[in-house]
C-alpha cells in the first residue's frame, strides 16, 4: 500500500464499521471496508453500554475484513458530548490547550475534571475594548463515556490512537471545495440509526454542530410497534413505503402514519437546528443540505427536507474523491455501503489533518 495507512472505526447503535485508507501524497485510497451488526442494546444513543458485545463484534469485524492495522481512530457522538462556540482571550494554541480547563467551566454542563476537552480554532477578532480574542468550537466529552468505548476497543485487541468527534469526521469526509468558496455555508446531515450529526461549515471550517439522538431506527421502531411486527420486517416496510414528500400527505395505513409521525418529527428537528444556526450573529446563509448515513436511504427524505428547509438537498457520495483499492467488495456492495462509509472514512482522514 502506498503512503501511510489509517483505520477509522465507527461504533454505531446498529453495528460497528471501519474503513482503512492509504493516505498518499496525490490521492487517498479506500483499501478495506467492513461492518458487523451489534445486538440490540449494546450501544444506546451512541454510548457503549455492553463492552463485551461490542468487543466481540470488533473481533469478528477484524477477522472478516482483514484490515492491515490494529491501530484505530475512534469516533464519539452522543448526549454526553457538548459542542459550543465560545470566545476566549487570545493566546498561542499550545498555551490555550494547556489552560483550557481553567477557562471553560462556565460553558459546559459537567465538571471539567470529568470531561475530555478539545477545541477547533475558528477566527481571531477584537473585543469591544480592543482585546485580542479567539473564537473556537469547544468540544467537551464525558470521560466515562469515552473510557467505555476505549475499553471495548482495547478488549478486542485493537489500539485506539485517537478519539475524534464524529461530526468532524463527517465534515472531513464530505467537504468539497466549491466555486462559491467560503461565501455560503453548507449543512451536512449524517443520519445514523439513533444518532444524527448536523454540521454547518463555511469553506471547510465548522461553524455549528448539533448531535440529535434521532435516526432511522426510531422510524423502524415506530413501525414495528404500530404494526406489531419484528424489527427486520418493520425495516422492510419502512423502506418500501418511505416518507411522504409533503407533510400531511401520508395515506391512512398504520405504517404510513407511523413513518409520517416519527419521520416528520425528525425532519422538523433538522429544520429547527438549521434555523437555530441561522439566528446566530454572523451566521452565513446556508446554500444547500448534503445527506449521508444509513438513515439517508429513507424514500422521500430528500424531498421532505428540501420542502421543510426551502433548500436544495442532495445525497452525499463520500467515495467520489477516493481511489478504490482491492476492497473485496463488488460494485453493488460498494454502492450499498457508500452512505455508511462517511464516518469511518472521515475518522481515518483525521490522521492526516
Amino acid at each position: 500500500m502506498a503512503g501511510r495507512s489509517a483505520v477509522g472505526l465507527d461504533i454505531g447503535t446498529s453495528g460497528v464499521r471501519a474503513a482503512e485508507l492509504s493516505l498518499g501524497k496525490s490521492a487517498t485510497t479506500l483499501e478495506r471496508f467492513g461492518q458487523v451488526a451489534l445486538p440490540p442494546g449494546a450501544v444506546r444513543g451512541g454510548e457503549v453500554v455492553d463492552v463485551d458485545a461490542v468487543s466481540a463484534a470488533l473481533k469478528q469485524l477484524w477477522s472478516q475484513a482483514k484490515f492491515g492495522s490494529k491501530k484505530v481512530v475512534v469516533g464519539v457522538a452522543n448526549q454526553k458530548v457538548v459542542v459550543r462556540q465560545v470566545d476566549l482571550p487570545w493566546m498561542p494554541v499550545d498555551e490555550l490547550r494547556a489552560s483550557l480547563a481553567f477557562q471553560v467551566q462556565d460553558y459546559i454542563p459537567m465538571p471539567v475534571e470529568q470531561a475530555i476537552l478539545d477545541f477547533h480554532p475558528l477566527e481571531e477578532f477584537a473585543s469591544e475594548n480592543g482585546s485580542r480574542m479567539l473564537r473556537v468550537l469547544l468540544v467537551a466529552a464525558a470521560r466515562d463515556m469515552v473510557d467505555s468505548a476505549v475499553v471495548a476497543v482495547q478488549s478486542a485487541g485493537l489500539e485506539p490512537v485517537m478519539v475524534d468527534l464524529t461530526s468532524f469526521a463527517v465534515l472531513r469526509s464530505l467537504y468539497r471545495p466549491s466555486a462559491m468558496g467560503a461565501l455560503e455555508a453548507e449543512a451536512l446531515v449524517d443520519v445514523g440509526a439513533s444518532v444524527t450529526n448536523i454540521v454547518v461549515h463555511q469553506g471547510g471550517v465548522p461553524r455549528f454542530v448539533r448531535i440529535l439522538l434521532m435516526g432511522g431506527a426510531d422510524i423502524t421502531d415506530a413501525v414495528a410497534e404500530r404494526l406489531g411486527v419484528p424489527a427486520d420486517q418493520a425495516e422492510s416496510v419502512k423502506q418500501t413505503t418511505g416518507l411522504a414528500g409533503v407533510a400531511g400527505m401520508a395515506e391512512a395505513h398504520p405504517a404510513n402514519r407511523a413513518i409520517e409521525q416519527t419521520g416528520g418529527a425528525f425532519v422538523e428537528e433538522v429544520r429547527s437546528s438549521l434555523d437555530y444556526y441561522a439566528a446566530q450573529p454572523g451566521a452565513s446563509r446556508v446554500g444547500k443540505v448534503v445527506l449521508s448515513g444509513g438513515g439517508s436511504r429513507l424514500g422521500g427524505l430528500v424531498e421532505r427536507l428540501s420542502t421543510a428547509t426551502r433548500l436544495p438537498v442532495e445525497v452525499a457520495h463520500p467515495m467520489a474523491s477516493l481511489r478504490l483499492g482491492k476492497t473485496g467488495l463488488t460494485d453493488d456492495q460498494l454502492a450499498y455501503v457508500e452512505p455508511m462509509v462517511t464516518v469511518p472514512v472521515g475518522l481515518a482522514m483525521g490522521v492526516a489533518s
